[in-house]
């Protein structure tokens, strides 16, 4: 009995270490998150005063009133929109179908092929976007929805993480799918993409928030007001010489709520999906 009751607070005692670190990194995650938000509401000489208050000493709506006059920010949101949506819808169906080819079929260069796809991991976007950017330009899609949604869509590691679903699944099931008749397409999207959900949404997660965030590529890709997205249109309230703190800041907002949003209703897959990802890869 002795013994159990020596063991278990040796668990404890180790629990604690981890359990505070653990609520230090949550805190150095949160408080930028939880600054901006009420620094979103603060006048802007009160974001600028030293020293620096955490809570409003008076709030306003002035700062989003700002976003609206210095931005056309629905437009700049609806451009968002089409840009993470298509790019999202594009990216589920590309690197879905290539994740399930690495797992299901087998084919001459198979292995070369994706350990070529996993060294594309280890390529910075850098490295890669002004000759992106020339096959954009060449082939007719610069400064359009094609040119932002279409080189953004398939991904080396979200191929990676439906390959590894995809592993998990019995290929019996397949096997069986095709002696009752149902074709390649069938089985791929009526037998296998229902059983990979958690990793599905994962990869929805991840490809809306990496679009929606992006600032480097549609600067590249497009020239023309109407086609900025929200991140390219925040990014004008940093100036040369001077800063809009409060308009940044209520910006911000604006754009992080969609994402926050979408991660509350998919957290308990999203979690799923890496967990299981990391598991089978």
């Amino acid at each position: 009995m002795n013994r159990k009751k020596t063991i278990k607070i040796k668990d404890i005692v180790i629990q604690i270490p981890v359990a505070l670190v653990l609520v230090i990194l949550a805190l150095l995650v949160l408080i930028p998150v939880v600054w901006m938000t009420f620094s979103a509401f603060k006048p802007e000489k009160e974001i600028i005063s030293w020293p620096p208050t955490f809570i409003p000493d008076s709030f306003t709506l002035q700062n989003f009133s700002d976003v609206q006059v210095r931005i056309d920010i629905i437009r700049y949101v609806i451009n968002s929109i089409i840009y993470a949506g298509g790019t999202t819808a594009l990216a589920v169906v590309v690197n879905c179908m290539a994740g399930y080819a690495y797992a299901f079929y087998d084919f001459r260069g198979k292995t070369a092929m994706f350990l070529i796809t996993l060294a594309t991991m280890m390529v910075p976007f850098q490295v890669i976007m002004v000759p992106l950017f020339l096959v954009v330009y060449k082939m007719g899609m610069y400064d359009s929805y094609w040119g932002l949604i279409i080189p953004r869509a398939a991904v080396a590691g979200s191929i990676f993480m439906m390959r590894a679903a995809f592993t998990g699944i019995p290929k019996e099931m397949a096997e069986a799918a095709r002696i009752d008749g149902l074709s390649e397409y069938g089985i791929f999207w009526k037998i296998m993409m229902p059983q990979v959900k958690p990793a599905v949404i994962t990869l929805i997660i991840l490809s809306v928030n990496g679009s929606w965030n992006d600032l480097l590529w549609p600067m590249i890709v497009t020239s023309s007001t109407k086609m900025r997205t929200l991140a390219n249109g925040l990014a004008l309230f940093i100036g040369q010489n001077t800063i809009e703190y409060g308009a940044a800041f209520a910006g911000a907002l604006i754009s992080l709520i969609p994402m926050f949003v979408l991660y509350i209703f998919g957290q308990r897959y999203f979690v799923e999906g890496m967990s299981s990802g990391g598991l089978k890869g």
